[in-house]
């Protein structure tokens, strides 16, 4: 189960250190409007429901802290082959082709022990700072 702040929901960008501290800064700083979610190792793993439009979610930073808050605006359940430029620009890390998101979110989640094949579901989320 993910953790809550004040009965909230908790998003933790990336893993600790520094990717988390880089994406939230991102974050905070408006560049970053959109995440990417892998359902087994995100919400099937906590026994986790995918977000909905209309939720808020307490960012933290790396220490747990509160960083800010963010209310989803939208959210697609999207085989990873078809995640578009749209959602990669959004994500604001700087990517420069669909391809070159594709392979940075395919090696970041075999990092992480998971295989991600052109058919696996991602979850495209969408976000505004509030």
């Amino acid at each position: 189960m993910w953790p809550r702040m004040d009965g909230i929901r908790v998003l933790e960008l990336g893993t600790p250190g520094e990717l988390r501290t880089e994406l939230t800064e991102l974050t905070l700083s408006g560049a970053k409007t959109a995440t990417a979610g892998l359902p087994a190792l995100d919400y099937d793993a906590e026994r986790e429901a995918v977000e909905h439009v209309g939720e808020r979610l307490v960012l933290v930073d790396d220490s747990g802290m509160r960083a800010g808050e963010v209310e989803v605006t939208r959210v697609e359940l999207v085989p990873f082959g078809e995640v578009g430029w749209e959602f990669a620009r959004a994500e604001g890390e700087g990517y420069t082709s669909v391809g070159h998101w594709r392979e940075s979110h395919r090696r970041y989640w075999e990092g992480q022990g998971c295989e991600v094949g052109d058919d696996t579901t991602i979850v495209c989320l969408w976000f505004r700072l509030v």
